[in-house]
């Protein structure tokens, strides 16, 4: 897949758990976990926006093409 979902890294970079975010984001673990190994069929705006907003990063932290 040519879009590589990175939050796992800014996971790692911010040290927290992916428990800890998903809490944060107000959505489900399993929710989280399929964006972030990247079976996710799409991301919206403001789950992206707040994934940022915790995270204290950009989308092109997050999202990556990989060509």
């Amino acid at each position: 897949m040519p879009i590589v979902v990175n939050v796992d890294v800014m996971l790692a970079k911010r040290k927290m758990q992916s428990k800890e975010l998903a809490e944060k984001l107000g959505i489900t673990p399993a929710n989280l976990s399929i964006l972030k190994t990247g079976k996710a069929k799409g991301i919206r705006f403001d789950t992206l926006e707040a994934i940022c907003k915790e995270l204290d990063c950009q989308p092109g932290d997050i999202l990556e093409y990989v060509a």
